[in-house]
């Protein structure tokens, strides 16, 4: 099965190579993003490519773009390489099912997550103080316990590194009080929606990042949407609070690394074949779990 671990599109000028995303400028107002089939942990871009794992991140993407398009614009223009300018036509072994054609948005620095479930930073953060991002938990919750309601925890955008957890405060310090406030707004009632079909689907979605900009006055919605690599969703059939979950990510791949002695330090070390296909299958079977559809 090919792989893309980086792309080649010399007749554009590339913006960034990020941990998975590839993307070009398309004139002043557009830009191309590419989904490669890389994959990061611990802050590591690991040098085993995942199969279909680009494929899934768009195709879900563009799946959540659509579902969610009465709550939110976002800033899809095609992911039909047919509509392309007509010079990127010929690469398209690099673009297709894994590439968007975007509006060039004005990016907020702030990440937008939402947490029906606590787990992950949050689990840690509510361990030390009993507070997420400043906002105070009952105590006693168990790791993986769903929260009396979703919370909206912001995180600072970090160049590199981890993004940094911040209160709503600090946020609206960075971004001004009223987008804030409209960030958290939309940022709860497209994860209140999304959850809601996820659990039809069979699958909790335990906390999730949203990505927004500007295109002229409008606040839009951007970057990937409700991806393995931007969700924790799990099983809701093996649902059992009190510990870590069994999730549709790159998890398996953290544990495999977890037995090595790595140092958590470029290089990264390679993948052997059998995690490298069981991951795959994670990400191609979440995709087909929330769709409906096989890729």
């Amino acid at each position: 099965m090919s792989t893309l671990l980086q792309t080649n599109i010399p007749s554009l000028p590339l913006i960034a190579r990020g941990k998975v995303r590839d993307v070009y400028a398309v004139g002043d107002d557009k830009l191309l993003m590419i989904a490669t089939d890389r994959i990061s942990a611990f802050d590591c871009v690991l040098g085993s490519p995942i199969p279909d794992k680009g494929r899934v991140l768009t195709q879900l993407s563009l799946f959540w773009f659509d579902f969610l398009k009465d709550v939110v614009p976002n800033h899809l223009i095609s992911a039909n390489v047919s509509d392309y300018p007509a010079d990127l036509h010929q690469y398209s072994d690099q673009l297709e099912s894994r590439s968007m054609l975007v509006k060039r948005a004005e990016m907020v620095q702030i990440e937008c997550v939402a947490r029906g479930y606590i787990s992950g930073s949050g689990w840690k953060e509510y361990k030390a103080d009993g507070t997420v991002c400043g906002i105070q938990l009952p105590s006693g919750l168990k790791e993986s316990d769903r929260l009396p309601e979703p919370i909206f925890t912001p995180a600072f955008k970090a160049q590199s590194g981890h993004d940094e957890n911040i209160s709503f405060e600090k946020a609206a310090q960075i971004a001004g009080q009223d987008v804030v406030t409209r960030l958290r707004d939309l940022t709860l009632g497209i994860y209140s929606k999304a959850a809601g079909y996820a659990l039809t689907r069979g699958i909790i979605l335990a906390d999730t990042k949203f990505e927004f900009g500007f295109i002229g006055d409008t606040l839009t919605l951007g970057d990937e949407v409700l991806t393995p690599d931007s969700s924790r969703f799990w099983p809701a059939a093996d649902y059992k609070s009190g510990g870590a979950q069994p999730s549709f990510d790159k998890q398996f791949v953290r544990d495999y690394l977890e037995t090595l002695s790595w140092n958590k330090q470029p290089p990264a070390p390679s993948l052997p074949a059998d995690v490298i296909e069981k991951t795959s299958d994670k990400y191609r079977e979440a995709y087909e779990k929330i769709t409906g559809s096989k890729l």
